[in-house]
């Protein structure tokens, strides 16, 4: 009778375990997935942003997608979906743009200085 109550204790605790170690971990990988970064093949500002991505190795240090819109419908969808999480007007929406979750950040400055700033907080 004991060694079934103690096989089933430790049965619920691995269970109650893996539990929690699969939602961190799930947790952690949509943290980073929500970071996307839009360009345009051809953009200026954008080439800006990559060649600050390539110097100082961002994508060594954070994880991001960087998904092009220019020749992607799909991709420029999303960023437009982006953009009205933002309250922005179509009008506005330019590329450089970056989604880091929770906000839009527009423009090569803006974004090369997110990009610091983070790597600040590493």
């Amino acid at each position: 009778m004991y060694k079934k109550i103690f096989i089933i204790l430790i049965n619920f605790t691995l269970l109650i375990l893996l539990s929690a170690c699969s939602s961190t971990i799930a947790t952690d990988i949509n943290d980073n997935v929500d970071m996307i970064l839009f360009y345009g093949d051809g953009c200026p500002h954008c080439a800006k942003v990559e060649e600050y991505i390539k110097e100082h190795k961002i994508t060594e240090k954070l994880n991001f997608s960087q998904l092009e819109v220019y020749n992607d419908k799909d991709n420029a969808q999303l960023l437009g979906e982006k953009a009205q999480l933002c309250n922005m007007p179509t009008d506005s929406i330019g590329v450089p743009f970056f989604w880091d979750g929770a906000k839009c950040i527009i423009g090569d400055q803006e974004i090369i200085k997110f990009f610091k700033q983070k790597l600040d907080e590493k």
